[in-house]
């Protein structure tokens, strides 16, 4: 790699939703419930391909977590970006099905590599990391509807969790029968109420193309994702299904048993889907990383998304989705100045039997440069802060911020003053906010104190 030229940052759309994200493979190990239809095996973590480029990373490191994680520090760190506000992305598989033993060694050593140091415990390197140089803001778990038990989630808050995205697909238990899916539309509605009563933000990975499905029955699917109270995910990654070398559909396919999308089918069924995607949700991610080599059929469009994104803006349709308003990615991309002048809007909607309260930091043209999840349970008297996010270059910790920069301007402290004015219009004297530890510096100074994997502050 070519070094970045002093005070170039080399690939700055990879920090410019305000933190820089850290992925993390775990090693290899079938899933209990068998393979679905789509999912290759080919002897590296469940659904990836031996060139997918965390699993050469992997590979190369022999799945060291630690060594992962230091890798990855050093790539930043040459391309110029902060690295003391991470996000660590647990990948790989259903990490909760692993043994237990496994489970905490590698997030203690995702937190030893952050810290610089090797802890006696995964609770010293929880606490090491409040003020390490390299903090731990955000952790996202990727697991199964079925894999998220209240014991599992409890698991996950010691890990210090933040984020947990479910493998969803689709939402019709007759296509998961048929592609071995392993688990039920129940699952996932339980799942996803049992996370964000925990404070979780939840994101919920899903196929358009699914074998026994087709582009009407898809886009029914995904309004009812929005307009059905027991989805409704914060966030999204939307994978079209691909015929991939090592699959039980590679063989369906030579068969003439299933043919996959076109590009041109994908791309007119993603543009639907965006224009449906609420204010509160942000789009993840479209497309995996398949190598071409890898590839039995199916688009090899990687960045479809940019075409998508493309021909919404050539046609001006609305679209509300987060990404797609982030100050950051429209100050790349936007050819006329960008009001700093901004307004707090406050939206609610029910979810999961709770209600949910989206507060944002937005300018006239609705542009976002800082949002807040707070989640309403009344019959416990809580308010949880499920998510509060400024966005814009990541501005290292401490930074004294430029007049062009977003970050460290007191929107996060506004958007906290506004949540716990709502709580107490809620008649709710009790907040508690899921907190990276690195995070957790940050709510001590708005008088939060750690109980129970949370900070809470109470309200008079």
């Amino acid at each position: 790699m070519l070094l970045p030229k002093s005070n170039e940052v080399r690939k700055p759309s990879k920090t410019m939703a305000g933190v820089t994200p850290i992925a993390v493979m775990c090693k290899p190990r079938k899933c209990k419930h068998g393979t679905c239809l789509y999912c290759p095996s080919l002897e590296v973590p469940q659904s990836y391909t031996p060139l997918s480029p965390p699993v050469i990373r992997a590979i190369r490191l022999e799945y060291s977590p630690l060594e992962q994680v230091k890798s990855r520090l050093k790539a930043f760190n040459l391309m110029n970006h902060p690295t003391n506000k991470i996000e660590l992305i647990i990948m790989g598989g259903t990490f909760l099905s692993y043994p237990l033993n496994y489970q905490y060694s590698f997030i203690k050593a995702c937190y030893d590599a952050l810290n610089e140091k090797i802890s006696r415990s995964l609770e010293q390197a929880k606490k090491l990391n409040e003020k390490a140089k390299h903090r731990c803001v955000a952790l996202c778990i990727e697991t199964r509807p079925d894999f998220c038990s209240d014991k599992q989630i409890a698991r996950m808050l010691e890990f210090g969790c933040t984020r947990v995205e479910l493998g969803v697909q689709a939402i019709d238990d007759n296509i998961y029968k048929k592609i071995n899916r392993g688990h039920t539309v129940k699952d996932v509605i339980l799942a996803t109420k049992r996370l964000k009563d925990s404070g979780f933000k939840v994101g919920f990975h899903v196929m358009p193309g699914i074998p026994f499905s087709n582009p009407k029955k898809d886009l029914g699917m995904f309004r009812k994702l929005f307009s059905n109270q027991d989805f409704k995910p914060d966030q999204l990654k939307i994978y079209p299904c691909q015929v991939i070398k090592g699959s039980k559909l590679e063989s369906l396919y030579n068969q003439g048993k299933f043919k996959p999308y076109s590009k041109e089918q994908i791309q007119s069924l993603l543009i639907k889907m965006m224009k449906i995607v609420p204010e509160y949700c942000r789009v993840m991610r479209i497309m995996r990383e398949i190598p071409p080599n890898f590839l039995i059929a199916g688009t090899t469009r990687i960045d479809l998304r940019k075409d998508v994104e493309l021909e919404i803006r050539k046609k001006n349709f609305k679209i509300n989705e987060i990404r797609f308003r982030e100050i950051g990615f429209n100050l790349r991309d936007s050819k006329k100045p960008i009001s700093r002048k901004l307004k707090l809007k406050i939206s609610t909607y029910q979810a999961s039997k709770g209600k949910e309260y989206f507060l944002q930091f937005v300018n006239k043209d609705n542009i976002l440069f800082g949002l807040l999840r707070l989640r309403i349970i009344k019959e416990q008297k809580i308010a949880f802060v499920r998510e509060l996010h400024v966005y814009g270059q990541t501005l290292a910790i401490g930074a004294k911020p430029s007049i062009k920069d977003i970050q460290h301007k007191g929107l996060g402290k506004a958007l906290m003053k506004a949540a716990e004015d709502i709580a107490k219009k809620e008649k709710i004297n009790l907040i508690k906010v899921i907190s990276g530890a690195g995070a957790r510096e940050y709510y001590k100074k708005l008088c939060y104190k750690l109980e129970n994997e949370y900070m809470v502050k109470r309200l008079n």
